[in-house]
């Protein structure tokens, strides 16, 4: 049993970045293969550490696709606009770092539903959006919205193998449009947290650059465990954090 004087209000994790892991779906696809619902992330880069069971992640970017194989101890990361899907193969688990804690939650991830469904934001939302819960219904319609998401996802995939970018960058662009007026929410998200956490990092270098320690005396440790287990995101099972910063519920990974 830990004693002494009460902890400050806790911190964001090193960098206000977030935290999950994921227990890739078993689900099998239209194409055989068993795993997620691929998507994009529109201003934030996502890594897996994986940390046990083997399995890959396929990406699409302007520039090819790719099959990153995941076994433990491998690392792997990508940027804004690629699109992920995680694929299992054999009860993968991956601990999920995403840039910039708080946008995430607030919706910085676009599926790779068909066109038709991009270009309709209430369609969107309403292939997007799982019931509460854990149970049956949710994970039914997890399932429904993985299966858009492979439906488009294979259009991409095929043209990018042939050498056609186009609908790709296409892909990117309706994403971009779809998410267009949560922008402003986005940059104030940034602003309390990522920007904050670099900004206090300069504070610290000045201080520390006149001899001046003081905010080491504001010193602190902080420990959590998950606020919720087993929830349905797009690339698996979920267990997640509410850590600061991440204010609001992430379907996310």
């Amino acid at each position: 049993m830990v004693s002494g004087p009460a902890s400050p209000p806790a911190a964001p994790l090193p960098g206000a970045v977030g935290l999950s892991h994921l227990r890739a779906y078993d689900w099998e696809a239209a194409d055989g293969v068993c795993g997620g619902s691929p998507h994009l992330h529109l201003v934030c880069t996502e890594a897996y550490v994986v940390t046990g069971g083997r399995g890959a992640v396929q990406t699409l970017s302007p520039d090819g696709y790719r099959d990153i194989p995941l076994e433990p101890g491998t690392v792997a990361w990508f940027t804004p606009g690629t699109v992920h899907r995680m694929v299992q193969g054999g009860d993968l688990r991956v601990t999920v770092l995403m840039q910039n804690s708080g946008l995430p939650e607030a919706g910085d991830a676009v599926f790779t539903f068909p066109p038709e469904v991009l270009a309709d934001p209430g369609r969107y939302a309403a292939a997007a959006t799982l019931p509460a819960g854990t149970g049956a219904e949710t994970e039914a319609a997890a399932r429904r919205r993985r299966d858009l998401a492979v439906e488009g996802y294979l259009v991409l995939r095929e043209a990018l193998v042939a050498g056609d970018a186009g609908p790709c960058l296409e892909f990117q662009r309706a994403a971009a449009l779809l998410v267009r007026e949560r922008v402003p929410v986005w940059r104030e998200l940034w602003r309390a947290g990522a920007l904050a956490a670099a900004e206090s990092t300069g504070a610290h270098l000045d201080a520390l650059a006149v001899g001046d320690p003081a905010h080491l005396g504001e010193a602190s440790a902080y420990a959590a465990g998950p606020s919720r287990r087993g929830g349905y995101g797009m690339c698996g099972r979920r267990d997640e954090y509410a850590l600061p910063g991440a204010t609001v519920p992430y379907a996310g990974g």
